[in-house]
This record gives structure tokens, sequence and C-alpha cells, in this order.
């Protein structure tokens, strides 16, 4: 089973190749190109730093298009943390940019009126939706389980359907996970999160598996 982690030169993908190392059957290629990315059982879409640039890294090397392509033929995709961002139509980041636009809705920064620190940054629980507790990336997941995150801004859906799971920092509740269709996303770091984060990964290439299975 082949798992892509997309290469647009930005976001440490050191680590998310030593987590999914400790998982067997299963081989983790870096590239950012079009056929191996096409062919991919599944992808993963990592990213630290600024919303802009991202865009204009993934725009340098056509990844949109191959993207939406691969989106097309409904298969599964993980975004981490400016991953997720970059799945929505457009960020307030440095002025507007337009984003990948799979999923409705935006990216803003926090609140300015905020009590707590800017990034947010640490480890914090999830308030799970009752319909995500025992499916898709929380698969067997504690209701104690802490996840690891770095963030100044925050995705907010178009639809509150799609959201599995909020997190509140400095008395906000903001959206910190989604699945719409194979697209899953998590604004924490699964792979610097221990156990908790191994077990998200866990549960996305088990997906990865099902749907594999069903093609």
């Amino acid at each position: 089973m082949n798992i892509v982690v997309v290469d647009y030169g930005i976001g440490n993908v050191q680590s998310i190749f030593n987590a999914l190392s400790q998982f067997k059957d299963i081989n983790i290629t870096l590239t950012d190109k079009k056929s191996e990315i096409l062919n991919a059982d599944g992808i993963i879409l990592p990213g630290v730093g600024a919303f802009r640039r991202a865009m204009e890294e993934l725009n340098k090397r056509n990844l949109p298009n191959i993207l939406k392509k691969y989106i097309r033929e409904d298969k599964p995709l993980l975004g981490i943390c400016l991953g997720m961002q970059l799945l929505f139509e457009s960020s307030e980041e440095f002025g507007h940019t337009e984003g990948l636009g799979f999923i409705k809705g935006k990216v803003v920064h926090f609140p300015n009126n905020l009590s707590g620190k800017l990034p947010h940054v640490g480890w914090k629980s999830l308030i799970k939706q009752e319909e995500s507790l025992n499916t898709t990336l929380f698969k067997g997941a504690k209701n104690d389980c802490n996840y690891y995150f770095v963030h100044s801004y925050i995705c907010i859906p178009g639809s509150q359907d799609i959201i599995t799971s909020k997190t509140e920092y400095s008395g906000i509740n903001f959206c910190s996970s989604i699945q719409q269709g194979n697209m899953h996303a998590c604004q924490f770091h699964p792979e610097k999160s221990a156990n908790d984060g191994l077990n998200i990964l866990k549960n996305f290439i088990e997906i990865v598996k099902t749907k594999n299975l069903k093609r």
C-alpha cells in the first residue's frame, strides 16, 4: 500500500515519516510528481508556515490541479495543520489568498481580543462531535486524549456538519478536525502527539486500506 506525503517545500516532513515508519505494510514516498500522487492509495498534505507562501509553492508545482484530480477519484487524503487550512477556499493571512477550494469555508485569525498568547502552542484535548466518537480518525480514542497544536489561524467551515471535533483555547471553541467524504484533516499535529497521535495515523491507514479493498 502506497502512502504519498505531498512535497511542496514546506513543513517538517521528517516527523511524519518517523511516525508512519512504525506501521508495517506501507510504502511512504515524499513527492510532487503527478504520476506518483495519482497512483497513491492515500496521501498526506502536511504544512507548517504561511498560507500564502504555501499556495505559491503548490501553484509553482501545479499541485492544485493534480490534487483536484486525485480528490475526484474519491481516494483518502489527510491534511495536517496548514495542510488542513489549504483545503479551504481562502485565508486572510497576509491579506486574502485563495486556497485549494476543496472545502467550503475560510481561514481566519484568532479573535484580536483573545486573552491567550499567539501562536497557540501546546497540548489540548478535543471536544469530539457525537457522531465522530467511534468513527473516522477517532476510532478507539479515549476522552482524555491530548494533541499538539501550533497555530494562529483557525478554519471556519461553511457547514458545521463536516466538523468532527472542536478545541477550546482562551474561551474560543475552534474547529480542530473535519471530514468531508474521503478528505480528513486536523489542525493539530498527530505525528507530534505521541500515542494519541499515532492512533490518528493508524486510523487513517485503516481508512486507506478499506478504501483500497473496495476499488
